[in-house]
């Protein structure tokens, strides 16, 4: 591993041990027309049917049973609670891994005489309410904050002091990572032709644990991340070659990818991941319609981003050589209550 990296190929190889059995191994699709209209067969990794419906569960529930772990070697008790911030889909994956079902065997509840380990889940106001009815299903306690990184980051760092719990962050803690890096393990069995993976970015924990593992393993399959223009930060940095946030919260219907990579994740993108393609507002959104309507996927806009940047004329320069492309599907939570979109595309379009 990179002295700069916080996250190598046996950390994920040890998630992948650690979820065996607890996580869905998904499901990989092809789609001929879509594939047609890329001029490259396109595969799809389904993340929607994931538990929780996002690819988030690997990594919150990684980093739980890390936890848990930790506490049964050092004889100590359980965390008083977990905290975390989220758009909604991490949020609800640690929601569901912090309950007892997901974590604690018998032998464990009978030891530490818990049931589950308490979840607070700070969430921005503009969250979809799906997600944050999700979240409230899992029995976690909903702290509403401002939509930016800095009120999301000091709602959850005054949450940890009044709680006493411990911070899982949504994608720079090293255990969220590395579960997030088994997507690749499995694709990598699952399509071993394959030479490229198209990943939505936001924070960039998927991406970095993908890069990871695949870099480790297969160097010579390519690893893209796919993000909106509207919150294209990562491209920026590999632009600039230095960490550059978001200015301003970003205005995208791709809401799961609005925050900004981090100190974690950057060196490993920096590093390891080929390119940044970016795609607009109308392309995510007639995107997400066309897999809706081609493929009967009810995948979320985030999951669009990664479609469109494969249909996008930035993937037309990519080497012909790639041929076999897989776009991770990373999530199907869609707010039904938002779809008035559906109707102003309709329109554009006519």
């Amino acid at each position: 591993m990179s002295s700069t990296h916080c996250a190598a190929l046996p950390d994920v190889q040890a998630a992948a041990a650690r979820l065996r059995g607890r996580v869905r191994r998904t499901p990989v699709v092809g789609s001929g027309g879509l594939g047609r209209l890329a001029g490259r067969r396109l595969l799809f990794k389904c993340e929607l049917f994931q538990k929780t419906g996002s690819f988030k569960i690997r990594g919150a529930l990684n980093a739980i049973r890390s936890l848990v772990e930790e506490a049964q070697r050092a004889g100590a008790e359980l965390p008083r609670a977990v905290v975390t911030h989220s758009s909604g889909n991490h949020g609800q994956a640690l929601a569901c891994a912090a309950r007892k079902r997901c974590v604690l065997s018998a032998l464990t509840a009978w030891l530490f005489h818990r049931t589950g380990i308490p979840a607070y889940i700070v969430v921005p106001r503009t969250a979809p309410r799906c997600k944050k009815a999700a979240i409230q299903a899992y029995s976690a306690t909903l702290v509403p904050c401002e939509p930016s990184d800095e009120s999301r980051a000091e709602t959850a760092a005054r949450v940890v002091e009044e709680t006493g719990g411990i911070m899982v962050h949504p994608n720079q803690e090293p255990a969220v990572i590395a579960g997030q890096g088994t997507i690749a393990l499995e694709v990598l069995e699952q399509v071993p032709e394959v030479n490229a993976l198209v990943v939505p970015v936001g924070g960039g924990g998927m991406i970095a644990g993908i890069a990871v593992a695949v870099k480790a393993l297969r160097p010579d399959v390519k690893v893209f991340a796919a993000e909106p223009c509207n919150a294209d930060d990562c491209y920026q940095s590999k632009l600039r070659g230095e960490l550059t946030p978001n200015l301003h919260p970003p205005d995208t219907i791709a809401d799961a990818v609005k925050t900004s990579i981090g100190a974690n994740t950057w060196p490993i993108i920096r590093d390891l991941v080929d390119d940044v393609l970016t795609v607009s507002e109308q392309e995510i959104k007639a995107t997400t319609r066309l897999v809706w309507e081609r493929m009967k996927l009810l995948i979320e806009p985030t999951a669009g981003v990664g479609v469109a940047a494969v249909l996008s004329e930035q993937f037309q320069a990519v080497s012909r050589d790639v041929q076999n492309v897989c776009v991770v599907l990373c999530g199907g939570n869609v707010d039904l209550s938002s779809l008035t979109w559906l109707t102003d595309l309709h329109g554009k379009a006519e």
